[in-house]
């Protein structure tokens, strides 16, 4: 379930891991926490394989904290993941866009 998403949030972590707390294999204690948080709540999410994205969604699964976190994993991994991971960034806007789409039709039903 997710799976996609998951390997994007995973290397998401990864570059910011690597780059703020100078890992150079693994994750430290903080991002590994934090990579587990996210894998979970896109195992549980609602709404499956249909789901929006996280930032497009109305229902906010995360705890305050982690949503902070994962905000600023984002912010500074983001353009990052075009240069180091450009397959993965051009498939995950793909699916953002058509997830959306198909979203937003179902509800509108």
């Amino acid at each position: 379930m997710n799976e996609g998403e998951k390997k994007v949030v995973s290397k998401m972590i990864a570059i910011y891991c690597h780059s703020r707390h100078g890992t150079r294999d693994g994750l430290c204690e903080e991002c590994d926490a934090l990579r587990a948080y996210a894998v979970r709540r896109l195992e549980q999410c609602p709404f499956g394989e249909d789901k929006p994205t996280c930032g497009t969604c109305q229902v906010h699964c995360y705890k305050n904290d982690m949503r902070l976190k994962i905000k600023e994993v984002m912010r500074m991994a983001g353009p990052r993941m075009f240069f180091l991971h450009p397959l993965d960034t051009i498939t995950h806007f793909y699916r953002e866009r058509r997830r959306t789409r198909n979203f937003a039709s179902r509800i509108k039903s």
